[in-house]
């Protein structure tokens, strides 16, 4: 009785699959009214494909007609839904842009695959509130400022010339994200990463994240050491 008592509790309290869709929807549209009308084209969309290539191909057969119909409804779907996804990930980190520990909510949820960070930022200023992420991919090592990149701009290069000396090999690329007319777009930024251009290999990766542990623990790090050479250590 207990259990069954657990079970409907959490069933009242879990919307459904098509609730929770639902409410996105909603919550996508209130900040993104574009939205309903690319959701809505995508599906008319897949719908008249099914039907043109149900009239081309199916020569007449009512089944063929009726699958072909039924595969163009279906990718209309699924389209909508892809649309839906993305709008409504760039609605939620429209909601957070600007606020304090946005670009790490993004390393939390969006990192691209291949790249690894840490939703605390590396280094911030407590006044301002402005703060440095890292992140490591095959890439090499991103650095995100978020806030103005004149209150910025010192606490980077600091942390650039860090990542330099102990691994000056790694190719480094730098973001802003902020209010600048040139600073990166907070949705724009897994994109961004995706295309930084790859320079290391899985176990150059591992070697890197591991040498940028020590440098953030503040341990003493050899210098010279080049992280190409570098094996990662091997599990015992």
């Amino acid at each position: 009785m207990a259990r069954k008592d657990k079970s409907a509790k959490k069933a009242a309290k879990e919307p459904g699959r098509i609730k929770q869709m639902w409410q996105v929807f909603q919550m996508t549209r209130r900040y993104d009214s574009k939205a309903q009308w690319w959701i809505l084209g995508a599906l008319v969309a897949g719908i008249v494909l099914g039907v043109v290539l149900a009239i081309l191909l199916a020569a007449g057969n009512v089944f063929l007609m009726i699958m072909w119909i039924l595969s163009g409804l279906l990718a209309g779907v699924l389209a909508a839904m892809i649309i839906l996804g993305r709008r409504a990930e760039r609605a939620a980190y429209g909601q957070i842009a600007g606020q304090p520990g946005a670009v790490g909510a993004v390393f939390k949820s969006s990192l691209p695959r291949g790249w690894s960070g840490s939703e605390m930022p590396i280094t911030a200023n407590g006044r301002t509130q402005d703060a440095i992420y890292r992140a490591v991919g095959k890439g090499g090592v991103a650095l995100v400022a978020e806030g103005p990149a004149s209150r910025t701009r010192r606490m980077l290069d600091d942390e650039r010339r860090k990542v330099k000396r102990v691994l000056p090999n790694v190719p480094i690329t730098v973001f802003h994200v902020g209010p600048d007319e040139d600073s990166v777009p907070l949705h724009r930024l897994p994109k961004e990463l995706r295309r930084v251009k790859k320079a290391l290999t899985k176990p150059e990766v591992l070697a890197v994240v591991n040498r940028l542990s020590s440098l953030g623990n503040q341990l003493p790090i050899p210098k010279g050491v080049d992280p190409y050479k570098v094996r990662p250590q091997r599990a015992r």
